[in-house]
């Protein structure tokens, strides 16, 4: 599909995915993408850490053994910093994504209070320390990534400069916003300014860049899904990385060092990757089928069958008031208020006070009957 055909269907696709969630149900269901997006992004790392595992993070609870306990503190950093994009992009005072100032906040943030074990870097047979929000910029910090070897140090930040000029998104219009997505994204990667965190972090500037350039759908699909899992293979994405390192070949290719048709190529495919995910997401949060796994889940989770009616009402209304349980369930004032009680327990209910309202929460437990196919695992 051509690169403007791909712009235009990706524009419509998300702003069509949640159009007719409650928006407190679609924030909640924004509160599982981030685990999504957080699970997704751990395993392009090679580091499969659980869902479960992520949510429990979330809860304070940490494994014992070191190695676990710091990818559970990675996931919740991760979720953490994409929970204050969004807040911040709901308020209107998202910074530019692309700035070299944003882009070192984010390292800086996914880092603090991380332990020093996960700050030591080994390169070239030595260990440095890497100092959270700093770019490379000393000798010594010279790194091999695969095949591909990053600017030297003494060049990130006149590179890093240029990226902020190239890819800022403020003087762009919606098209071309959506088209700078992917080339940020691989050039990015390819300056690799951090010593540790780039891949995380570019993929936490491309959720930013996704919102500000209007395809976000409020974080309701997850671009770390569709690059972990590709179009056809799970090994497309590095692939596509490698091949848009390519040098130019050529005076018709370009003007810089690397080559313009392979970035357009994976331009391409980086948005058929973002069209695919939003499609499948439409498909799992459309409104329909989501009340009939509703049912399933309530079924499955033995509740009686005044359960449905309730869950169904907190999903069109957003939230209900307890004191309305009664009315909705049909149940005596005592019944209702233990029902009630019963599905606040199990987690798929939930409220910000114990006597607010209570609202759909989507716990890890049920995602396997609500939104099947999500995650390979649990």
């Amino acid at each position: 599909m051509p690169l403007l055909d791909l712009v235009a269907s990706l524009a419509s696709a998300s702003a069509d995915l949640g159009r007719r969630l409650h928006p407190r149900s679609a924030a909640s269901l924004a509160d599982l993408v981030r685990i999504m997006n957080c699970y997704y992004s751990n395993l392009i790392e090679g580091h499969n850490t659980r869902p479960r595992d992520i949510e429990a993070a979330l809860r304070g609870h940490l494994e014992e053994e070191d190695g676990r306990r710091s990818l559970q503190l990675e996931a919740r950093a991760h979720i953490r910093l994409q929970e204050e994009i969004d807040r911040s992009f709901a308020a209107g005072d998202l910074p530019e994504p692309a700035s070299a100032d944003f882009i070192r906040w984010l390292h800086r943030e996914f880092y603090r209070g991380a332990p020093d074990a996960m700050l030591v870097i080994r390169a070239h047979g030595r260990e440095l320390r890497m100092v959270p929000g700093e770019f490379r910029a000393r000798s010594g910090e010279e790194l091999e990534v695969g095949r591909h070897l990053p600017p030297s140090p003494d060049r990130v930040v006149d590179f890093m400069a240029y990226f902020e000029r190239r890819y800022q998104l403020e003087p762009l219009g919606g098209g071309a916003r959506i088209l700078a997505l992917p080339a940020a994204h691989h050039r990015l990667n390819f300056i690799h300014p951090f010593l540790d965190g780039n891949g995380r972090v570019s993929r936490l500037v491309s959720h930013a860049m996704a919102l500000e350039a209007g395809i976000g759908a409020h974080g309701l699909w997850s671009v770390s899904r569709g690059l972990a899992r590709g179009l056809k293979s799970r090994g497309e994405y590095k692939r596509m990385m490698d091949h848009a390192d390519m040098p130019r070949q050529g005076d018709l290719d370009g003007r810089g060092n690397l080559s313009r048709r392979a970035l357009v190529e994976f331009t391409a495919w980086f948005l058929e990757v973002c069209l695919d995910q939003v499609r499948f997401m439409t498909a799992m949060f459309e409104l329909d089928t989501l009340v009939g796994r509703l049912r399933a889940y309530a079924d499955r989770q033995r509740f009686r069958p005044e359960a449905v009616s309730l869950l169904e009402q907190v999903l069109h209304r957003g939230e209900v008031p307890r004191g309305e349980a009664e009315v909705i369930t049909g149940l005596r004032e005592r019944a209702a208020r233990s029902l009630l009680s019963l599905l606040v327990s199990d987690g798929i209910l939930g409220s910000d006070t114990p006597k607010g309202p209570v609202s759909l929460r989507f716990p890890v437990g049920a995602v396997e009957v609500l939104f099947p196919s999500l995650f390979p695992e649990l």
